[in-house]
């Protein structure tokens, strides 16, 4: 669940928590029920098993162990420890890193969009650009979800992992730029989601150390719950025989080693099992244990248990497109902190960096634009552009990216197998600017940034004889992903907004659905048809929260960890 930069993701009283300590993320909490799968048993029994411990899984058990036996099973290792995913100065590293064991595991889309998912204990929260932000009143509502729980949840959310930004020079000039361009009122500092134009939150505190789901975790009973890493879920297990519908009764993981273990749940109606795989490892979960399309399962010589249609389908992902603008004076370094919430179907932000294209960071730390480049394409790097060849003669240029996000969306896409193997990705279409509602949303959010870079307030951080249009220009001609690239005879000209918006789409890693309520899970998020399984995550979601889901998806593990206490409580 990612926001992502620019393509360049009650039964403990809430007041005991509010000041609890925070452990920085650089430095591992003593987490005396984390251990890594190799050597756990061969066969062992729990309350509850959740299968991923992301932005939704970790709230999730940490809530659950406090009144039952919890098991967290978690693909990858712990973000603690790596500095890559720990600090502000070096975003974008760990999701340009290729490697087998590296917590971002990176795939492409068929419609030529680089992507990533997480690999790491806290889900899209240890790779993210890490903007905290609700979601709205009136989304809550339509979710169903209980408005005073939700609010309490959130709160527990962020008395752990939420901060207030710094708010440097060059995101107030942004901010005063959304404000100039007519994006009002100004909102100043609020989580809330509200129209106009705001500073969020964020999960790096003010040393710039990120804070993660998985501090959460800080919140667990030990003797209620176990952790085991690099514990690889291969298929959910199910019983049929003398039943009516199938019942999920226990899983197979794989540790590093690829020993298999069992865990089952305890006898009991309230067991159950809990999938908070992501949006593309839960539908693809489901699939791999028998219930999907029947034709997917057949093809892939997977025993049926039960054909659901819609798993894997209403796959969304919100398009991103971003406008780089060199400056002629030094630039903070800063990921998403001012929003634009336009009421026109589009989310305006902006990040940006003193030592944009000098190479490795320079002596400062920062990230640089290579690097953010590096994280959609090898072959992306801006030094590469001949379009800014002059500015980068002579020095490492400095600037910023002003980017858009298409809220919804209202295009859809679906979710294949490709092998048997759930460490292999699955083949996913977005279908991005399938509906033409959301190509004309994108435009008006190019024409906001527009604005904001001609205002006034924005002046200082722009050379004043570059025009937009050159601007875009030299934004498109660098590659962001492996769609094909302009041609014809007026390919050399700058591109019209909509050119820009369907040649430089990238993701925004809010990419959600694949098993949507009222389709694959019901209200409760219990998989329609069978008994003993959830799904709790970003795949149930059918339209994205608001300008960030993190925060939101945090909150709904937390959220339903309550409700299913509840029920277990008055059912006993």
């Amino acid at each position: 669940m990612m926001d992502r930069f620019w393509s360049w993701r009650l039964f403990v009283v809430l007041p005991l928590f509010l000041h609890s300590p925070i452990c920085s993320s650089d430095k591992a909490p003593n987490y005396s029920f984390m251990r890594d799968a190799t050597g756990s048993p061969t066969t062992s029994y729990y309350d509850y098993i959740i299968i991923g411990g992301g932005t939704a899984g970790c709230p999730l058990a940490a809530t659950l162990s406090q009144n039952a036996s919890v098991l967290l099973l978690e693909r990858g290792g712990a973000p603690y420890n790596n500095p890559n995913i720990t600090r502000l100065s070096a975003f974008g590293a760990a999701l340009s890193d290729l490697s087998e064991t590296s917590p971002s595991q990176r795939f492409v889309s068929e419609d030529g969009v680089i992507n990533a998912r997480a690999r790491v204990l806290g889900g899209g929260s240890a790779l993210n650009a890490g903007f905290y932000t609700r979601a709205g009143t009136k989304y809550v509502r339509n979710m169903g979800w209980d408005g005073a729980l939700a609010n309490e949840s959130y709160q527990w959310v962020e008395a752990k992992v939420a901060f207030q930004p710094p708010m440097g020079r060059w995101q107030t000039a942004v901010r005063d730029g959304l404000l100039e361009a007519g994006i009002v009122p100004n909102n100043g500092f609020t989580y809330d989601h509200i129209n106009g134009t705001k500073f969020g939150g964020t999960i790096f505190d003010r040393n710039g150390h990120r804070h993660t789901a998985a501090d959460l975790l800080e919140y667990a009973d030990p003797k209620g719950i176990t952790v085991l890493l690099h514990a690889t879920v291969h298929r959910i297990l199910f019983r049929t025989r003398g039943t009516t519908k199938p019942i999920a009764n226990g899983v197979v993981y794989r540790d590093r080693t690829g020993q298999a273990h069992r865990a089952y749940l305890k006898e009991g109606a309230l067991s159950e099992i809990i999938l908070s795989a992501g949006t593309l490892g839960s539908p693809q979960l489901l699939m791999l244990s028998g219930v999907g399309p029947l034709a997917q399962l057949e093809a892939q010589n997977i025993t049926v248990v039960m054909d659901q249609p819609h798993v894997g389908q209403d796959m969304y992902d919100n398009p991103m497109n971003a406008v780089f603008v060199p400056s002629p004076v030094p630039v903070e370094v800063s990921l998403i902190e001012v929003v634009g919430i336009t009421g026109e179907g589009t989310y305006v932000e902006a990040a940006g960096g003193e030592n944009f294209g000098g190479g490795g960071g320079g002596s400062s730390g920062s990230s640089s634009t290579r690097d953010y480049y590096a994280m959609f394409s090898p072959r992306a790097t801006l030094l590469e552009s001949n379009s800014m060849t002059k500015l980068s003669s002579a020095q490492p240029f400095q600037g910023g990216f002003l980017l858009e996000k298409v809220m919804g969306p209202l295009s859809t896409g679906h979710l294949e197998l490709k092998t048997r193997n759930p460490k292999d990705n699955p083949v996913v279409t977005f279908n991005y600017f399938q509906h033409p509602d959301d190509l004309k949303r994108c435009v008006r959010g190019i024409q906001t940034i527009e604005r904001v870079v001609q205002s006034k307030a924005f002046a200082r951080y722009k050379y004043a004889d570059m025009s937009f249009e050159y601007l875009l220009n030299l934004t498109a001609s660098t590659p962001v992903n492996l769609r094909p690239p302009r041609s014809g005879p007026g390919a050399s000209l700058p591109p019209s907004a909509e050119e820009f918006c369907q040649h430089t789409v990238t993701t925004i890693w809010h990419y959600h659905g694949g098993c949507v309520v009222g389709r694959v899970v019901d209200g409760d998020y219990k998989v329609i048809g069978i008994d003993r399984l959830r799904v709790i995550d970003m795949s149930t979601v059918g339209y994205c929260p608001g300008t960030n889901p993190q925060a939101t998806v945090m909150m709904l593990g937390r959220y339903m960890g309550v409700k299913i206490l509840r029920e277990r409580l008055t059912d006993k």
